[in-house]
């Protein structure tokens, strides 16, 4: 029997990439006649779920280590970009959807205006970063454990829900809802995951990634890390158990926030 797609078998043993998937599953409509972008695909492992959804979807990256993973899996519409201005007309999408970039650019007020640029007017953005606060604990131990910002590419921890009203306002966007998600022991879990990849596994390659390397990003990676996955395949049934008192915690914010925000052609300079 063929085995699934390193990306696919590896988000199977995922605890916070599912979190996303279930949301993008049930929370981003896509329309049949829909053109979307997916900016930031990185190795396409979300993108394979939102193309899943219908519409017609361009993905793009900074990186082509990345761009080249994704179209591995996914087969057409990839684009690899440049660190400024986004290399699409004006008003070329219905839907802009970016997961996990903001954090990764250095100039996140710039990135926001050329997504309100490349939308339509009347558009909407799903946007997804990490969740910060005063009351992140996990986000202060990171360091701790030799997991520095640059070991996942990002440019800064992430943001609360009104820095990111006050971002998107300038750049002519409104946020329209938002929901957290990934709670403690989730996080928790990853962060553990990501220390042992990082310490142990990792052979800290020279070529630095747009999203850092706390895992696989390439099929070769994926298979010098075999033994480690299956080991991590036996183990992930009580990994998966432990997640789940999450659902004790339902009145803590996660460390993962999700928004949708909408423009309105008003708002278009």
């Amino acid at each position: 029997m063929e085995l699934k797609p390193w990306q696919l078998r590896m988000v199977q043993r995922s605890l916070k990439k599912k979190e996303k998937i279930d949301l993008i599953e049930r929370r981003i409509p896509v329309g049949p006649n829909d053109v979307l972008l997916d900016l930031g695909c990185a190795q396409g492992i979300l993108s394979y779920f939102l193309r899943r959804k219908g519409g017609t979807w361009v993905s793009t990256d900074l990186d082509f280590i990345n761009v080249r993973s994704s179209q591995a899996l996914l087969g057409r519409n990839f684009v690899q970009m440049g660190e400024q201005a986004l290399p699409f007309k004006d008003r070329a999408f219905d839907q802009v959807v970016c997961l996990d970039y903001l954090e990764h650019v250095d100039d996140d007020d710039l990135t926001l205006r050329e997504i309100r640029r490349v939308l339509k007017d009347g558009g909407r953005l799903v946007l997804v970063t990490p969740h910060t606060g005063k009351f992140f604990l996990l986000q202060k131990l990171r360091p701790r454990v030799g997991l520095k910002l640059e070991f996942y590419g990002h440019k800064r921890e992430g943001y609360g829900r009104r820095d990111l009203e006050t971002k998107c306002a300038k750049a002519g966007l409104r946020i329209v809802a938002h929901k957290t998600y990934s709670r403690f022991f989730t996080e928790f879990l990853e962060l553990v995951l990501n220390a042992v990849y990082i310490n142990l596994l990792s052979k800290k390659p020279q070529a630095k990634l747009r999203d850092g390397h706390i895992r696989p990003t390439t099929a070769d990676e994926f298979s010098s890390q075999s033994q480690a996955f299956k080991l991590y395949t036996f183990v992930y049934p009580l990994v998966w158990l432990i997640s789940r008192l999450d659902k004790l915690l339902f009145f803590m914010r996660g460390n993962a926030i999700m928004v949708w925000a909408e423009t309105a052609e008003e708002d278009h300079p």
